[in-house]
């Protein structure tokens, strides 16, 4: 499980570095989406490769950070949390728990 959060977290960073070190990249092409709650404002993509290697992409308005938990029985305790976000001062940080 580890390995692939691993993965993941690397998926994720590479996902997220071009729009914050060049402006406006081209969107990946992810073939699923799904709006997250009624109100429009938590919305996933995703899709996988030929080796199985999943790509996420997470648009949330926020005030600042996001986390998006896995979890093979839909619920908090044991699932694996990434964590993500902008501190004030414009730095951003990210990380898996």
């Amino acid at each position: 499980m580890a390995v692939l959060f691993a993965r993941i977290k690397a998926t994720f960073f590479l996902l997220f570095l071009p729009f914050f070190c060049f402006g406006q990249p081209t969107p990946p092409l992810l073939r699923f989406s799904i709006l997250l709650e009624p109100s429009n404002t938590v919305y996933l993509r995703w899709d996988h490769d030929e080796q199985e290697m999943m790509t996420f992409e997470l648009q949330v308005h926020t005030t600042g950070w996001v986390a998006f938990g896995f979890s093979p029985h839909g619920e908090l305790p044991g699932s694996d949390i990434v964590i993500g976000g902008v501190f004030p001062n414009g730095s951003i940080y990210f990380s898996v728990s």
